[in-house]
This record gives structure tokens, sequence and C-alpha cells, in this order.
């Protein structure tokens, strides 16, 4: 232990009382006792790297080519996406497939090419291999889009995991984007960024990195085009991001450049070009399509960590009915359970949670459970008993129990890499929905063991199944929250068959999509954390999770009246829009923030309950697309440059611009606008894109436009409704209207409307199979005078 763990370890000691203090020195100790005697000692190595081509092996969709000291295996998937792995290293096993790798693409055919390499040319994408290794991606008209230089190994010469280096160039004016949730996001700058998927133990602000939810994957926007990279291993490593210069030097072009350090795992990628909607259909294609929220998992989430009691429960319910103020659910901390004990319940302070559960469900009001995977490791426990008998905890290189230390005190960790774990653990939620709760928060699950010193999660050196393979913590770590998950998932398709599963997680990888979503984390109260919220939104919805969103207000503290609203306008356009906040943090009902932020903050739940029909449609879409509900301005046009440098706007869908107040005493702000017509929704008055225009921002609301010619499905009083903005003169425009996306698997129906205009009038039209029909729900017209 050296000075910084010591005082690490006392301000531990102060911070969560003596007892857990304690523990959590005696924790640390054991995991550095853990790895010393479990993870093999890394002695001299042996750099290596492919050398020259010697043979090449076609095959359907590609190849594989043989050098010197290794080899390439290259496919084009029929998707469009392209796979290489070296060392022999294939698609699957993999974590973040859903199911088995796509086809290859019979029209892919791997060809000789000039200076002794080869490539690959198919109908989207062209990938060049030179004779030493060096693979470019092309656009199909020749242009770079990415070159990747030789990989380098270094090997352990007595054995074990072999670390590796990866280089890569793009172009000057490329944008890089993903990493998965990142604080300082959307735009990733110059410099490194670590793929461990991290609890910060406090609250985070834009500098904290790594997060939770970390993924090895990027989004690179140049003016040559798109394309999201993925190097599929889970191991820890960073990447280090040199943006590029433009005129740099002496005139010339400093290419922008990549740099990918992994600590162990195979050597492989996938790569998608296209546009932004093509590139994520692929990825959604290859890693699942994401999980369909309910209906009422759209609506406004109140949660807090100390309620405490069913009465403050229902007397915050009680103060949203009183107000006028809509709400869809509420979320039950750690403070619900029996001594921090997953799947129980403190009888003293909930006496009749299945009775309160019933009575919120009356009221339109779903109830939600936070779960952590740590067990009490204490005999007695329902949990920790079963799951002895049943021999689903992780163990050491020795065979004993991993134990450490979470709110619970002791405690041990399924092993979420194993099915046979996966299904006993999604069997334990009948005690939730026995309950009454209709979703679930997963929390905690990097895993987080608290540690006065080093990491703060299980030992690098603790054994995982790994789906039978065998493996350790370092493989296991990132996958560990996108396990839980699935199984949860899972176990709730078994257990509540009629309903779609709500899940969302802290943790995850690549694929988490398939099973639910996530949030910010544990995100510092303040403007900073307003940003970063919207940075992890975006930017990981470009990482194929396009439902998430922030605690509003922030985790910690008491934000000021004029924060706390501006922060809940913005979560009233994302997907996840929930308020909550920490034990000691101050409360975050709107009516504590004095009358005018509860009149502004009631027109923001209003204008999120008439939007309701447009996000169903949204999330359908993100189903069958994988495309963000929040999208980036570039989305439509990743050619414009400003746009790839604004992250303080938002599409939502293809219809809206959402422009939220980043800055406090701000009652103006400017928005650059894509290419196009666009509408300001509260003056109507039109504006023209691509450039900036300075609009008002008062405390009342944050600016939002609509796009010219877009349909948008609204609730009325009447029912759905559809809020047409007129077309510019001499142009086209429409949307889709999703109907009847409930809370059960039933497919929705989905309708296809076009608008056009004549003169002083905008003709709007449904199509069908047969021709045009009239529209099936009224129609309200904005913008003609402006258009």
């Amino acid at each position: 232990m050296n000075g910084r763990d010591l005082v690490r370890s006392m301000k531990r000691v102060g911070s969560v009382g003596a007892a857990q203090g304690l523990r959590t020195v005696r924790a640390a100790w054991r995991r550095r006792r853990a790895d010393a005697a479990g993870l093999p000692a890394r002695g001299a190595e042996r750099a290596r790297v492919p050398g020259p081509v010697r043979e090449v092996e076609p095959a359907p969709g590609g190849g594989t080519l043989r050098f010197g000291r290794s080899e390439l295996r290259i496919l084009v998937a029929v998707n469009g996406a392209v796979f290489w792995g070296w060392d022999g290293a294939g698609p699957e096993p993999s974590y973040a497939l859903a199911g088995r790798c796509p086809e290859p693409d019979p029209r892919a055919v791997l060809e000789p090419d000039k200076d002794g390499g080869w490539r690959v040319v198919a109908e989207r994408v062209t990938v060049v291999v030179s004779r030493h290794g060096a693979i470019e991606v092309c656009t199909p008209g020749g242009v770079m889009l990415r070159r990747e230089m030789p990989p380098r190994w270094w090997e352990p010469q007595d054995g074990g995991a072999a670390r590796w280096m990866q280089r890569s160039e793009v172009a000057a004016d490329a944008r890089f984007f993903g990493l998965g949730g990142r604080a300082s996001g959307p735009r990733l700058r110059s410099g490194t960024y670590r793929l461990w998927n991290t609890d910060p133990g406090r609250a985070f602000g834009r500098g904290d990195d790594p997060l939770y939810l970390t993924m090895p994957v990027q989004v690179v926007v140049s003016d040559a085009g798109t394309h999201l990279m993925f190097h599929d291993t889970s191991w820890d490593g960073t990447v280090t991001l040199r943006e590029g210069e433009e005129g740099a030097g002496s005139g010339h072009d400093r290419a922008g450049a990549c740099e990918l350090r992994m600590d162990g795992g195979p050597l492989r990628c996938w790569v998608m070009v296209g546009t932004p909607a093509r590139v994520l259909l692929a990825w959604a294609s290859l890693t699942g399509a994401p999980a369909l929220p309910p209906a009422w998992a759209l609506g406004h989430h109140h949660a807090r960590w100390g309620f405490g009691s069913e009465q403050e429960v229902r007397r915050v319910v009680a103060g949203y009915q009183e107000h006028g103020l809509p709400l869809d659910a509420v979320h039950l901390d750690i403070d619900h359970y029996d001594e921090h004990q997953v799947f129980t319940v403190d009888q003293d302070r909930f006496p009749k949670l299945a009775v309160l559960a019933e009575d919120l469900r009356r009221d339109g009001i779903r109830l939600v459970s936070i779960v952590d995977p740590a067990v009490r490791a204490t005999p007695g426990n329902a949990v920790y008993d079963s799951g002895l008998a049943a021999d689903v905890f992780v163990r050491d290189a020795s065979g004993r129990l991993v134990e450490g230390v979470v709110w619970p005190g002791e405690a041990v960790f399924p092993d979420f890499t194993h099915a046979r774990v996966r299904r006993w653990w999604g069997g334990l939620y009948a005690e939730r929905t026995a309950q009454g709760f209709s979703g679930f928060w997963h929390d905690m699950n990097e895993p987080t063991s608290f540690a006065a010193f080093g990491e703060s999660t299980l030992p690098r050196s603790a054994r995982h199944a790994l789906e039978g393979r065998g493996g350790d913590h370092r493989e296991a770590h990132n996958v560990y929250g996108l396990c839980m998950a699935w199984a949860a998932y899972e176990g709730l398709r078994e257990l509540v068959p009629e309903e779609r599963p709500f899940v969302f997680s802290r943790s995850g990888w690549a694929g988490l999509q398939r099973y639910g979503g996530t949030w910010s984390g544990d995100v510092a109260t303040g403007w900073p954390g307003l940003r970063a919220s919207l940075s992890l939104v975006m930017g990981l919805g470009l990482c194929g999770v396009p439902y998430s969103g922030p605690d509003v207000g922030g985790f910690d503290g008491s934000p000021s009246p004029e924060l706390y609203l501006r922060w809940f306008q913005l979560g009233a356009f994302l997907p996840l829009f929930r308020t909550h906040a920490s034990l000691k943090a101050g409360r975050r009902e709107p009516w504590e923030f004095g009358p005018e932020v509860l009149e502004h903050a009631r027109a923001a739940l209003v204008e999120r309950r008439r939007l309701l029909p447009y996000l169903t449609t949204l999330a359908y879409l993100a189903r069958r697309t994988g495309a963000p509900y929040v999208r980036p301005l570039w989305w439509g046009s990743p050619e414009d440059r400003a746009l790839r440098d604004c992250e303080d706007a938002f599409l939502l869908g293809d219809c809206l611009l959402v422009a939220p107040v980043l800055d406090p005493g701000a009652d103006r702000r400017a928005v650059q606008l894509p290419r196009g017509l666009w509408y300001d929704t509260a003056t109507g008055r039109s504006y023209r894109g691509p450039g900036q225009v300075v609009v008002d921002a008062p405390l009342s609301r944050i600016p939002v436009f609509a796009r010219a010619g877009a349909v948008i499905p609204v609730r009325g009083d009447e029912g759905l409704e559809l809020e047409v903005w007129a077309p510019a003169r001499g142009r086209t425009g429409g949307g889709l209207v999703v109907r009847g996306l409930g809370d059960g698997w039933e497919e929705p129906e989905v309708e296809r409307y076009v608008t056009r205009r004549m003169g002083r009038r905008v003709v709007v039209e449904r199509e069908g199979e047969d021709g045009v029909y009239e529209p099936s729900h009224p129609v309200r017209v904005h913008g003609l005078d402006e258009g």
C-alpha cells in the first residue's frame, strides 16, 4: 500500500462508516492477493508483426491471407458489413452478435491488387490489403475512409494473453463519435479513452472518463462518408484519438489518427460504410434490434434513493396528482430492500408493497425496482442459499468464492456468463413481479465491489464460464452487465409473457440494446452535468443503444430552480425521462422549486404527453431500423462540417430539432440549422438552413423547430391527431405514424403520410397498397403563412 492508497483507505472508512469502511480495506487486500496468486506474471515479451503475404485462399465473401507471422481472415457480409480477424480469429463466439454471423455476400470477390496486395470489391465498400498487412477501407468510388497499419503483438514468452496495438488513419476533416457513454462527447476530441466499465464512485462531470458503459465502437464522419468501426474484444484497453488538421504545417493536411491498445483478446473488427442511417441499420442487423420499451416507459418517471417508506411514495404521487402533473412510473431504490439485500422487501417500511403497486397501477402509474447483482453472503439469505446450492457464484483460480463489499456488506456475485446461471437469475424476478413491479433498473453491475484502494470491481483473476470456454475477469468484466440484462430479459419473457420486458442497465456492452436501455448513472448536479447528459444520450444512440436518459436535476446536491427547470425541459425530449437523486440530495419534485418553475415544468410535461404518439413511433422505428430517437444534427447531412461540430442541439427523429438551454442566465441562443426550411414551433416563424439563427429561449421553454413538410402524430383532446408543418413551396414532405403500440407483443399498424403544398393549402394523404386515402386522423396544418 502506497501513500495514495492509505489516503483513499482513510477517506473510505470515514465516508461509509467504520464497519463498512474496514470491510472495503479487507476487500482491497483480498483482491490484491487473489490477483497476485491467480494472474500469470508478465515476463519477457516478444514483439511480432504480420510479415509479408505468403499465400491467399479465396472464399465466399472474401478469403484468407496468410502472412509470414500471422493470418488474416476477411469477409463481406450480405448486410454490407466487413469483418476481418487476425491470427485466425473468426466472428464467433461473440457477445456482441445477435445470433450467428451473417452470411457472406457471394458477389464480394477477393482479387489481386497492385504491388503484391489484394482487395475485396463489394457493392458498398472496397477493402484493400497491402502485402505487409495494412488495410484500407474505401468507398465504392475508391476514396479512402480509413487506413489500418499492420498490427503489432506483444506475446509473453511463457504463454498467456498477447497484448496488441492497431494504428489507423482517417481524413483530416474527420470527426470521431461513440465509444459508449462518454461525458465529454458527443464529439470525441483528441485524447485517450479507456475501454473498461468503471463506477467512478462519486457523481461525475464532463472531465471524468471512463464511466459505466464503454464500447469499442467508433463512428467516424468525414466529407468522404460515414463509417462505424467495432473492435470485437471485451478486454481492457485504450483508444487514443487525434483529430486531423487541414492545412497543417506547410500547407499540407495532417490526417486524423486512432491508436487502439488492448491487453488481450482477439484482434478482430467489423466495419460498416454508408450514410449514418445505413450504418446504424447494418449495426442493428449485426448486433440485434433494440428492445421495444412498453408504451408506459416513454412517459415520465420519478425516482429517488431515499423514499424511505410506502407513505412517502404515496405522498409524492399525491403531489403529482394535486398539481395536475402527468406521472407514469415510480422507481424504488435500494432503501426499499431488507438491509439492502436484493429480491427482498423491508416489511417495516413497505408492509403492503403489492397493494401499493396495485393502487398505483389503477392510477396509470407503474412501479419499477432497482436490482443489484451482489448477493449478501449470509446463510439464511434465500438468494445466497439458492445460489450456493446451484453453484452460480464467481470463484477464484483456486475454487473459492470471490467475495466483495457492496451495499448489503460482504457479498458474492453470480457468473452471468453461464447460461445456467442466467436461467437461475431470471427466475428470481418472480419475487419482484409478485410484488407488482413492472420494470427493472439494474445498478452496480460493472460490477462494482467497494475497495479502499485499487479498482472497485472483482479481481481480474476471478474465473468465469464465458459460455463454456472458460476465462477470467479480464475478459468477462465489460460484458458482465450485458449478460445480467440478458438474464433478466429472458426471465421476464417467461414470467410475464403478455408484456414486453422493461429493463435498463447502468453497465453493458455492444448489444445491450437487445435487452433494454441505459441511463447516465450518477451525473453531477451542475451546468456541466447538464451538458454531459446530452452528450451521453447522443453518444450511446450512435453506438446502437437508442433508449437512454439522465438523472434529471443531477444525482447529487441541490440544483438551482433555473438549472432544474432547464434539465427538466431537456429531459422532456429524451427517450428516458426520469427525475432522480441520491439519498442526501435536495428534492426533485417540480413543486419544490417555486410556482414559476412548477408552471413551466407542467408545460414541459404536457408537451411530453402530447408527443407520446411521436415517441412511440420513434421507438418502433428504432427497433426496425436501428436509428436512435435522439440524433446529432449531422444525421441527414454528414457532409456539413458546421453540423459535425455542433453538440448543443439534436434531432428528435426526422421531424423535430431541439435546442436545449445549457448555460445559466440565457434567454436567447444560437441554433445551427441543417439544410431546408424549419419552423419555430412556438412562434411559427420559418427559417431556412443551412445556417445559424438566434432565437428566444425564455425560461418558459426551450427552442424547438419542426421540419417543413413534417407529419407528427400527437395526442389531441379527442385522441390521435396529425400535426402537419407546411412544406416549402414546390416541395413535398411526409411522415410515419405507428398506431396501437401498447405494452404487449402485438404488431402495431404503420401508416405512411405524404404532404404537398398547393397554393394556400396543404394536401395530406395516407399511402396504402392500393393507392392514396384520406388521413385516418384529424389534421392540423401549421406554417402556411410562413412557408
